[in-house]
């Protein structure tokens, strides 16, 4: 089958897939996917069959029991259905309630064996599988696991950005670090790419915001969490909303297009992108002469035998860049990362200098 998310046009809405984060019970699961369906918002639902948790003893999902709970509510709206799977054992009991999507978790496409065996399964079905990233940003688990599905013949593969773990967040439950997904989109043009504001955001109400800057990015679309009464859920209570609200909040999101055929847009943008192409022309050059002055510090520092490192000396240059960088409208935290990899080069000409 195929989904109509791997056969979107330039024009089509943004993608949505809704759903609760687990199924409870079956009067749970079919009214949540009716109202949703009832919104005339949702292309697909989804809910957890099974939720293994961080610690044992919370609740872990019904389990296959749940999985004709989705069918009879594709059945009743019309709509696919997508289910999360982690083992071979999943897939094959997917498969045999006819889950339209499946998606592999942020646990599982850490796991290079999981994702392979989820893989040999799947080897000569045709069916829709998003990966979402992994748990810690490390993009080539991320390539890997699309790639190991792919080599199993898969020719509906899509991604999922739902955040990454990182030390001393508090604004998201899951850093969205949007690079990320950013390069994968440019390694797979073509691949479908949702976003689940639900898992980076951790609570329902920076939902919005998260949701329209993966459509600013030109995200295929987005995967939100749904539940007829969210602050009672059984899991992720505090980033599930209902499936009104998930209605008006799809609603009031700006939909933007990758580009037009109007002229005089296509005019102005070629102009604007000359000018940076000309900027960054400058800058590569200025970057060239400022490693070759590193290189003459670093025979200096050979000559009179100081260590390459003076440390000094780097936190002047980053104060004052910092000071210089808010004075241009550039961020503390630009500032910084483009410091320490322009450093580190220094560094770097520094030590071939030094033999």
């Amino acid at each position: 089958m195929q989904s109509a998310l791997f056969n979107r046009q330039p024009n089509d809405k943004p993608y949505l897939i809704s759903g609760p984060c687990s199924a409870e019970t079956e009067e749970q699961v079919l009214e949540t996917c009716q109202r949703l369906a009832a919104t005339g918002k949702v292309q697909a639902l989804r809910a957890g069959i099974w939720k293994p948790r961080t610690k044992p003893g919370g609740f872990e999902g019904v389990g296959t029991k749940g999985l004709p709970w989705l069918k009879k509510a594709s059945e009743l709206t019309g709509l696919p259905v997508a289910v999360e799977v982690a083992t071979a054992k999943h897939v094959e009991d997917c498969l045999a309630f006819g889950v339209d999507i499946m998606w592999v978790g942020a646990r599982t496409t850490g796991n290079p064996f999981s994702v392979q065996e989820i893989a040999n399964v799947l080897r000569g079905v045709q069916v829709p599988v998003l990966v979402k990233n992994p748990i810690h940003p490390e993009l080539e688990l991320w390539v890997g696991a699309v790639e190991r599905l792919q080599k199993a013949g898969l020719e509906q593969v899509g991604l999922i950005h739902r955040g990454f773990s990182s030390y001393g967040n508090t604004d998201f439950r899951n850093a969205p670090m949007w690079h990320l997904p950013i390069e994968m989109k440019r390694r797979f043009p073509d691949m479908p790419l949702l976003c689940d504001p639900s898992h980076i955001c951790g609570r329902r109400d920076t939902l919005f915001g998260v949701a329209q800057q993966a459509l600013n990015l030109g995200f295929d679309g987005n995967m939100i969490e749904s539940h007829i009464d969210p602050d009672n859920a059984w899991s992720d209570a505090k980033q599930q909303i209902t499936p009104e609200v998930l209605g008006q909040l799809i609603e009031d999101l700006v939909w933007r297009h990758e580009t037009t055929d109007q002229r005089e847009f296509l005019t102005a943008l070629a102009g604007f992108r000359e000018q940076i192409n000309q900027l960054d022309a400058e800058i590569i050059q200025l970057l060239g002469r400022r490693m070759g002055i590193a290189e003459k510090i670093g025979q200096y520092k050979k000559e009179n035998d100081i260590t390459i490192l003076q440390t000094n000396r780097w936190n002047e240059v980053l104060e004052r860049s910092l000071r210089q960088g808010a004075s241009v409208g550039l961020t503390p935290e630009f500032v910084e990362q483009y410091l320490a990899a322009v450093h580190l080069e220094s560094i770097t000409h520094q030590n071939k200098v030094m033999g």
